[in-house]
Formats: C-alpha cells, structure tokens, sequence
C-alpha cells in the first residue's frame, strides 16, 4: 500500500492524512481545489462532505494501491445499504469474522474509548464487494473524530483504516502503518485468524488514543 492518487504536499490539508498509505482515490476536481491559494475553500461545508465521501470511498474500497485506469470504476462505487444492520452498531461484520461474544467485548471497548476520549472508532469487516460500503457514511455519521476501520483480507492486508483530521492531528504519523503492519500482514491473521487481528488492532488503536503521547503509539506490543 505504497501509492496515492495525491500528491505528498497535499495530504496535509485532507480528512486522513494516511490517503497514501492506503491508496485513497482522489478526483481531479478535488486535487485542483486543494491547490486554490485560497485555504478557506479548503474546508467550506460542501467541499467537506465531499471531501470525507471520496477519502472514505478510498478506505471502503480496502485501501489499496491500485494504479490502474479501472481503480474508481472497480472499487468507489459499492454503497449497499440493505447491507447495514437494522439497529446502529458501530461494529458490522458482514463477512462473519467475529463470534456475538468477540462483537459484544469490541461494542464495549468502542464505547469505552469514546467515552473517554471522544473518538468514534467503527468497524466494518467485510469481503469486497459484500459490503454495505459507502452507505456506512451516513449510517454512522462519519466526521472529523472518526475512524473508520475495515477490515478486509481480499488482497493481502487485512487493516485499512480513514482517520479523521481531528485524531490524525494527535496520533503520530506512522501510527497506522505500523498497526497495519504487523497485525494485518497475510502471516499474522492466517495463523491466527481475522477474528485475532481485528482485536489485536482495536487494542493497539485503544492504548494509543488513551494516552497519544505515550510510547503506547510508537511501540505496538504483540
């Protein structure tokens, strides 16, 4: 997951800063306005939904780096709501990766974490294209204390993640790659199954977000 659809200097002034590392599709309309000299156009309310639209497309479609020509008609357009559950969950797991007991414990943690931190974390394990994809935007009102976590073995990796701009500003930059690495690597959850490295993940980003200035983010313990 090596390659953007954005150039480096502009990752900046986007929702999550990690749309290189996870190959977040950019239109060209979008990429023109970011270099407007003007920063207030940057963050008007229309282009700010937009902007969290096409960055969580990127996510939904596993974040991956693909440099072909088919990349937006292959992967941004899923948005299945008949997909989501009938009552709000900020885990959905439509691949059936985790067990009601796994569901219930991540539920807890999530809420834990939000209560003491005000971050949202949602989860959504699927395998592409069986996902409720952009239809969780909505579902979840996903914003600027969101992270939006899939996770997705489909090719390779398992952990994608869209942060928000308001998390990212607080979590250093190598934060995501480093949980992706070595929870999300094809060794790690074959050996140990999806289920293991969802909750191996959601521990990491838990310590993390508790305390951002601690080694708990530099240092992600087995």
């Amino acid at each position: 997951m090596a390659n953007a659809f954005a150039p480096q200097s502009l990752i900046r002034c986007q929702l999550s800063r990690h749309a290189e590392t996870a190959g977040i599709f950019q239109p060209k309309q979008w990429r023109a306005s970011l270099a407007s000299p003007n920063p207030k156009s940057l963050f008007s309310e229309e282009n700010r939904s937009k902007l969290i639209g096409w960055s969580l497309a990127g996510a939904l479609a596993l974040g991956l780096s693909l440099a072909g020509p088919d990349f937006a008609d292959a992967k941004i357009g899923v948005n299945k709501p008949a997909l989501l559950p009938k009552e709000f969950s900020p885990v959905i797991d439509v691949a059936g990766f985790l067990s009601p007991g796994q569901e219930i414990r991540l539920v807890q943690k999530i809420a834990e974490l939000e209560k003491n931190t005000g971050y949202k974390l949602r989860i959504l394990a699927q395998n592409y294209p069986d996902t409720p994809g952009l239809a969780v935007k909505d579902f979840w009102h996903v914003d600027e204390n969101t992270i939006v976590f899939v996770a997705d073995p489909t090719f390779g990796n398992i952990l994608h993640f869209n942060v928000g701009e308001l998390i990212d500003a607080n979590v250093p930059h190598n934060f995501w790659s480093r949980v992706s690495g070595k929870y999300g690597n094809m060794f790690y959850w074959k050996e140990k199954g999806e289920d293991a490295a969802i909750e191996a993940a959601v521990t990491a980003i838990s310590k993390c977000l508790t305390e951002p200035n601690s080694t708990n983010c530099s240092e992600i313990q087995l």
